[in-house]
């Protein structure tokens, strides 16, 4: 890929979810500065060794753990903590217990990505000549675009997905921060995208394909994703100004490459 970027700072936040880590690791690797939110800094590091040992103390200089849960923080800390970053990335997801699909926040993602752009442009309203920012969000392949891009669902799809919205907290979750940030238009230093993964698999990073919309149906066809791609495919946004340019202000779905 053309057009690397040589130096950036980022702030990832869920990234000690099993897609959030792979991000945090994969950015380190390639010597760029990371800011991370994580309710436990030890979890963190450990989680970053069982991918590959000993990657924490190895490239832990780059890394500043900010110990939180990110609702906690104040909005001068989300500040302070977006400040001079060049990209932010929401792996944030409700854990797949009774209590994290029922329980509260039920609008964990939703909330965590409006306060996210509200200190991004607290930001930027400080500065005589504010940089742009690119907002990555991480949703599912269940999740519509609502440009209205994607093709049309079958009836069943339809019904399923109606199910979800209603029956799930997650699941509207995720569909109302994606269309939060699809909404977002009026500010033109802020840049975002929406990947949106197919069945995840554990796995190591391999190649990837992006499209511009599902290709699969939504009860799972023969395609798949490591989560190790889907952090390659945002980190891979971050680096190459090409990449970006071709899927900012769209939901891109993401699979491993047949």
């Amino acid at each position: 890929m053309a057009a690397i970027t040589t130096a950036t700072s980022t702030l990832v936040v869920g990234a000690t979810g099993a897609t959030g880590k792979h991000v945090v690791l994969q950015l380190l690797q390639k010597h760029q500065k990371v800011r991370a939110v994580a309710r436990s800094k030890q979890r963190l590091l450990d989680s970053l060794d069982e991918i590959v040992p000993n990657s924490s103390s190895e490239f832990g200089h780059s890394l500043d753990i900010e110990e939180a849960s990110l609702l906690d923080l104040s909005d001068e800390k989300l500040m302070k903590l977006t400040s001079g970053c060049d990209a932010v990335v929401s792996c944030l997801g409700h854990n797949l217990t009774f209590h994290g699909i029922f329980g509260h926040p039920r609008r964990l993602v939703t909330d965590a990505t409006k306060r996210l752009c509200n200190a991004i442009e607290a930001n930027q309203g400080q500065e005589k000549d504010p940089k742009k920012v690119k907002f990555i969000l991480m949703g599912t392949v269940a999740v519509p675009n609502p440009s209205k891009e994607d093709d049309d669902r079958t009836r069943g799809e339809r019904f399923v997905q109606f199910l979800l919205r209603h029956l799930l907290p997650p699941h509207r979750d995720n569909e109302t921060a994606a269309e939060y940030i699809h909404a977002k238009t009026d500010n033109p230093n802020l840049e975002w995208t929406v990947v949106r993964p197919t069945d995840l698999t554990d796995g190591s990073a391999s190649k990837y394909e992006l499209f511009p919309k599902p290709i699969d149906n939504l009860f799972g066809g023969d395609r798949s994703v490591t989560r190790a791609n889907v952090a390659q495919s945002m980190v891979d946004m971050i680096l190459t100004k090409t990449l970006w340019e071709e899927w900012k202000f769209k939901m891109p779905t993401v699979y491993d490459m047949n």
